[in-house]
């Protein structure tokens, strides 16, 4: 029997807004009991649920509940995976590899909730693959965003110096050796499966994740004939200002309900 997205355990968390509960769930992942963290409002009815996959890797990037309550208080339904490995989680995070089952579980997790009708899928940073991968793969979802995301392994490895060796242990090799190790973690050549509408979100001065990610993400999609929307932020780098940051967040979940609306 599949367990894949089933509850193992629960417990509710101090929640940092008195609108949104917290609560810390253990789920099966590909027999792997994984966290993370679900957050719901109180007194508001959706039918709109939110996957959240975090950016970084183990102790950087983690969820922060702030945030995820931040996205609840737009009215969804949110569960942000920890990955596996983490925070007590079983198994080795994989970067972007074995690990993006844990997003498909989550994703599973939130469709039977017997409330939600819609999942829109979010990635900040090297979620960005994971929010790509997550399309790919349930072609039923209402829309996808990415923000500040990865879209390219090799482009990652070729950028972030100070990665590389974490992504030679882990992926196994460098890109001009092992080309096909990070083709297969590279969502860019599988975007057609994609059916969701895409939101491309990105600081044009980020050195974390180049812009580069973004443009060659929207090209694809065009060439394509994907339904892509992009917007760019010529002067910010891969952290916004936090008023900035709030009114994005208000936009891009705006603009997931707008596609909520035409299913």
């Amino acid at each position: 029997m599949d367990e894949n997205g089933k509850v193992v355990a629960s417990h509710r968390l101090p929640s940092p807004n008195p609108n949104v509960e917290l609560t810390l769930v253990t789920y099966f992942s590909n027999g792997l009991r994984v966290k993370g963290l679900l957050a719901e409002p109180k007194h508001q009815k959706t039918k709109d649920a939110f996957l959240y996959l975090r950016g970084g890797i183990k102790s950087v990037g983690m969820v922060r509940p702030a945030r995820i309550a931040q996205f609840a208080a737009e009215g969804f339904i949110v569960f942000a995976p920890f990955y596996r490995g983490n925070q007590g989680g079983e198994g080795n995070e994989d970067f972007g590899g074995e690990d993006r089952e844990d997003a498909f579980a989550a994703l599973i997790l939130l469709k039977s909730l017997p409330t939600v009708k819609n999942i829109h899928v979010f990635g900040f940073s090297r979620g960005g693959v994971m929010a790509l991968w997550t399309a790919i793969n349930f072609p039923d979802i209402t829309s996808v965003v990415t923000w500040g995301g990865v879209s390219d392994m090799s482009l990652t490895y070729m950028e972030r110096q100070d990665l590389r060796r974490m992504m030679k242990r882990v992926i196994g090799g460098t890109p001009t050796r092992y080309p096909e190790k990070y083709h297969k973690r590279t969502p860019l050549y599988q975007v057609e499966k994609i059916t969701a509408p895409v939101l491309i979100i990105h600081g044009v001065k980020d050195q974390n994740v180049t812009v580069q990610h973004a443009y060659l993400l929207e090209n694809r999609l065009k060439a394509l004939h994907k339904p892509v929307e992009s917007w760019y932020f010529h002067d910010f780098n891969h952290y916004f200002p936090p008023l900035v940051n709030r009114r994005i967040v208000t936009d891009l979940t705006r603009w997931m309900k707008s596609q909520s609306e035409k299913c």
